[in-house]
């Protein structure tokens, strides 16, 4: 199979390519299991060394290799030409500064995840008997699905609201702080919310559902989001879940 990817370039430090453009590459004896990440490293090796662009452990872990990919945010590492066609576009996400080619800057999207407090926060003392702090298997569920994030920033970049206003926290950030507040053993929750419930925080989305169909790891971020603004209105994160107010779809 013959395949045509036509990437988005941009080198800020060459005369004539320090403002965006598009390039073609052909790429011959392609199959169809081919992953997007193989071809580029194909492109990379074989026909133009100064093509730009991270990775790292190619298997859908480290999130390193989010790229828009035929118009869809996307990890190059999970795609199979099989789902594309002969003929693929790949571009950086949006709503980050381009760097070089398909690689952003992540700053401001890790400055929002530090700001809403990532990590869990106990300042009681450890059980007498010296084990860690038990949590029962309902209690685990509330949070479950947002441990799963990996910090890609597929959602965030796909939101029209984070690319509209670099202010906004983001869906990622948000769906970091839902894994904290609603877990029953941290004992910051109320911060968080109080973070959250800002003018730019939960309350600049706009419920356009671009976030969980991006997501690669199939979190139901706006899910996440609503339950947040739920706990927001109601000042505290107990019960939300365990109501019939918002399970069982999608906020």
């Amino acid at each position: 199979m013959d395949v045509t990817f036509r990437i988005r370039r941009f080198n800020p430090e060459v005369e004539g390519k320090n403002k965006p453009y598009w390039q073609e590459f052909h790429l011959s004896n392609v199959e169809e299991t081919d992953r997007v990440l193989e071809l580029l490293h194909r492109i990379k090796w074989e026909q133009d060394g100064t093509l730009t662009l991270r990775r790292s452990c190619a298997h859908g872990v480290c999130g390193s290799d989010a790229m828009r990919i035929n118009g869809v945010n996307r990890l190059a590492c999970k795609v199979l030409v099989k789902d594309l066609g002969t003929k693929i576009q790949v571009e950086p996400i949006l709503g980050l500064p381009v760097i070089k080619d398909l690689v952003v800057d992540m700053e401001p999207f890790f400055a929002h995840y530090r700001q809403v407090m990532p990590y869990f926060i106990n300042d009681s003392p450890l059980p007498a008997d010296g084990r860690e702090r038990l949590q029962s298997p309902e209690d685990r569920e509330k949070f479950d699905d947002t441990t799963k994030c990996i910090l890609c920033a597929c959602c965030s970049t796909a939101c029209p609201s984070f690319w509209a206003n670099g202010d906004y926290v983001g869906p990622a950030a948000i769906v970091q702080a839902h894994r904290f507040i609603f877990d029953s053993r941290d004992q910051a929750a109320k911060e968080r919310l109080d973070i959250l419930a800002e003018p730019d925080g939960v309350w600049r989305c706009r419920t356009i559902f671009n976030c969980t169909p991006a997501c690669p790891r199939e979190i139901e971020v706006t899910r996440a989001i609503g339950e947040v603004k739920l706990a927001i209105r109601k000042g505290s994160p107990e019960g939300i879940i365990a109501t019939s107010e918002i399970k069982g779809g999608s906020a």
